[in-house]
């Protein structure tokens, strides 16, 4: 009886401590909230603006220069009205967070001002034609912070705004709009089958493979690396290294490794896809659910052909929407058995895992649902298309903002550090051939036509 009651208490201790941990002013004090409160306001104002045609909230976009495009000509008066208006929206809404969680915002605006100085730097680069065909933001981002890192160092009237974590959850709740569960209806089983059913083996598989095999002891990274191998790249890696709270040279390594590869795939697949004779819905399939970056994947779609360029966007859109459940399921899975200490500890209450739990994660679930099932039925596809057009941007210049910011608080040792041996690498790459293998098996069963009926596509 002493046990029991001893237990008892000590739920009841804990449920306690949790009680004074979690108050209603977390609501606009903590940064995981705030950056669902930010996401919502953008995502409320640029849907007002589209549905009722009163305003432009569209935020600065650099279109392709290079290969015979002028960067002058696409500088005109609207384009800066823009890019100050971008820079208004998220320097505001920024602010007002850190303010509210006791940065000063005399540090914090100078700071944001110099930080989205570096960004526009970095959106500029990556608008080049060359460099836009084979290497994401990310790179870009990434690349520019480090260089300043490694240096002539950060200053340090520029760090209050080094905020990563800050800029990734609100442009993930952002993105969130973006995904919509009316995709599955487009593809069917079909799209499920090749996403869904593979995308959780091999993220299972590399789990096993890196913390058992390779017994990398960074487990952050190693999910990290397996999420962005599987699904999507950076946004994956985004995700779900906020869920399992990756370190930032965690990320910074994931993304890197992804975005190599990435360019590798995109240009040697559709190669590839082309000389065994795959054919346009097979190889689009494979290409959807193996190329990590949805515009890489948008690309080599496109060497192969119009009806392959439809079949991999559509899997590749049907296996984003796993995001979300994906950095839930990581969540919960690090704060129930992977942080735990001992066998005493692995039972975690309700109240634990709601507090431990990234409110991000809500948002994103949230803003998904309501462009699903609110706004669409609602306004109309063409309707919702267009409001994500103008939040895209926003959601990528707060993506640039962090990568740029993961790039400042980085150095190369701490890189050099992560790679453990080669490790993380050799994860990578024998983890993308089980992803291939796996998807080719799925997409021959599904696509072939020897199992199941072809789906009816209508291209273009």
């Amino acid at each position: 009886m002493a046990v029991i009651h001893s237990n008892v208490d000590a739920a009841a201790n804990e449920e306690q401590v949790l009680a004074s941990k979690t108050k209603l002013s977390d609501l606009w004090k903590t940064e995981d909230w705030q950056a669902v409160w930010i996401g919502f306001i953008i995502i409320a104002i640029g849907a007002v603006g589209v549905i009722t045609g009163a305003f432009d909230f569209s935020a600065a976009k650099f279109s392709t220069w290079g290969n015979g495009n002028s960067l002058l000509e696409q500088l005109t008066a609207g384009f800066w009205g823009k890019l100050v208006l971008t820079a208004v929206v998220l320097g505001v809404l920024f602010t007002v967070g850190n303010a509210l969680r006791g940065v000063s915002a005399k540090k914090y605006v100078p700071a944001f001002a110099g930080l989205f100085a570096l960004a526009i730097l970095v959106r500029l680069i990556s608008a080049e034609y060359t460099f836009n065909r084979y290497l994401e933001w990310a790179f870009f981002a990434l690349a520019v912070g480090l260089i300043i890192a490694n240096t002539v160092k950060v200053p340090e009237w520029l760090k209050p705004a080094v905020q990563t974590e800050f800029y990734i959850k609100a442009g993930l709740v952002i993105m969130g709009f973006s995904v919509l569960f009316s995709n599955i209806i487009n593809f069917g089983l079909y799209g499920l089958g090749i996403a869904w059913i593979v995308t959780p083996v091999v993220i299972i598989f590399m789990w096993f493979f890196g913390t058992r095999v390779l017994k990398i002891e960074n487990k952050p990274l190693v999910i990290t690396l397996a999420t962005a191998t599987s699904v999507c790249g950076t946004s994956a890696a985004i995700a779900t290294g906020a869920a399992s709270k990756a370190k930032k040279t965690d990320l910074s390594l994931a993304v890197s490794i992804s975005i190599i590869f990435t360019v590798i795939m995109m240009v040697f697949e559709p190669i590839i896809i082309r000389a065994v004779g795959l054919g346009e819905v097979l190889g689009g399939a494979l290409i959807g659910g193996t190329v990590d970056s949805t515009g890489a994947v948008t690309v080599a779609g496109t060497a192969l052909g119009e009806t392959a360029q439809t079949v991999a966007v559509l899997v590749k859109s049907i296996q984003n929407i796993l995001i979300g459940f994906i950095a839930f399921a990581v969540a919960i899975f690090f704060t129930t058995r992977v942080e735990k200490k001992s066998a005493s500890e692995n039972k975690v209450s309700a109240a634990e895992i709601w507090y431990r739990l990234p409110k991000f994660i809500i948002g994103f679930f949230v803003a998904s649902l309501i462009a699903s099932f609110v706004f669409q039925p609602v306004v109309g596809a063409d309707a919702v298309g267009s409001i994500n057009k103008v939040l895209d941007q926003y959601k990528n210049w707060a993506f640039v903002l962090a990568f740029t910011s993961i790039g400042l608080d980085t150095n190369f040792r701490e890189i050099k550090e992560q790679f453990q041996g080669g490790k993380p690498l050799i994860l990578y790459i024998v983890g993308q051939l089980f992803n291939i293998v796996l998807t080719f098996i799925a997409v021959y069963i599904l696509l072939s036509g020897k199992f199941f009926p072809l789906p009816n596509l209508v291209i273009g």
